[in-house]
């Protein structure tokens, strides 16, 4: 399969497992996981076809490992980033010291004055490294890394989980974590 194709289904599993499941009528449980089967079936019916060979190798050789299988491989669900109510089941753990977070320029003056929001989201999206977070900050404009003290915000109570693909997250940021 091509990395066009790859690209193509990989946008539309996003859709699917993060925000619209209902959209081909797929059910997700509790935990955001859906039915390796019924997805193939409904996703064919609606305008993306692909094979169990094809979305193996779509969720091998996503960069961002945006999906996950269960151990069966019988089920699959987003690894983090739903705008629906899902539980990740994940638990807390304690972070590194300083995280960071890539935005477009055009959000920090918002950020700055009321912090880094999960809006739409169900957590705040942190990465463990600069140049993640530039790549991130880039799909909206012009990147820039904010770093966030993280091992203080920890200190403070504040929770953070870290999801299968190894992103950070968190429910709210306040601006005194943050530096530019």
């Amino acid at each position: 399969m091509n990395e066009v194709e790859i690209k193509r289904i990989s946008k539309f599993l996003s859709l699917i497992l993060r925000h619209q499941p209902q959209s081909i009528n797929l059910k997700l449980d509790e935990n955001g996981w859906a039915d390796v089967n019924e997805l193939i079936i409904k996703s064919a019916k609606s305008r993306i076809r692909f094979t169990i060979e094809e979305l193996n190798e779509v969720v091998e050789k996503n960069n961002k490992k945006r999906f996950a299988f269960n151990e069966d491989k019988t089920k699959i669900r987003a690894s983090q980033g739903h705008s629906i109510a899902i539980d990740l089941a994940l638990r807390p753990q304690q972070p590194p010291e300083f995280l960071y977070h890539g935005t477009a320029r055009a959000n920090i003056s918002s950020i700055l004055e009321t912090g880094i929001e999960k809006r739409s989201r169900q957590h705040v999206h942190l990465s463990s490294d600069k140049e993640t977070a530039v790549k991130v900050g880039s799909r909206h404009g012009e990147p820039i890394v904010l770093t966030i003290r993280t091992g203080k915000m920890y200190e403070e109570g504040i929770l953070f989980y870290q999801s299968e693909n190894g992103v950070w997250l968190t429910d709210h940021i306040n601006t005194k974590y943050i530096s530019k």
